[in-house]
């Protein structure tokens, strides 16, 4: 079954490099957005299998657009994955706290950010 996977990231590098990675490397199909409202509505509208978000963007961050696909029934039970440059423990365990299934640290190596994403959700 091929996984369809939303990756929100305001840098366009990053969702270029990983949106080229989980196609090539697992056959995933990803949808994009650049922004946490544009994640909220794709999630909504697609409802893919997993969300890859990103922690840092201007206008709703990670944990806000987070909390926003909680608190909506289309989206809630949707796996989320936080990407984030921030690596501290504290703040990984924090994220974790709110609910996501695990955190992946920038700058990741493209030919295994498939694994980690199946590892944290038990694709494998």
């Amino acid at each position: 079954m091929t996984r369809r996977i939303l990756l929100v990231d305001d840098e366009d590098d990053i969702r270029e490099v990983a949106g080229m990675s989980l196609e090539t490397v697992a056959g995933w199909t990803v949808l994009a957005a650049s922004s946490g409202r544009e994640g909220i509505k794709i999630a909504a509208e697609q409802q893919p299998d997993a969300i890859l978000l990103d922690v840092m963007m201007p206008d709703m961050d990670g944990p806000t657009t987070f909390q926003n696909l909680q608190n909506n029934d289309k989206t809630k039970a949707i796996p989320v994955i936080f990407l984030t440059a921030k690596a501290q423990m504290r703040e990984q365990r924090g994220f974790r706290e709110l609910g996501a299934q695990g955190v992946i640290s920038k700058p990741f190596d493209p030919l295994t950010l498939a694994d980690q994403i199946s590892e944290f959700l038990g694709w494998k």
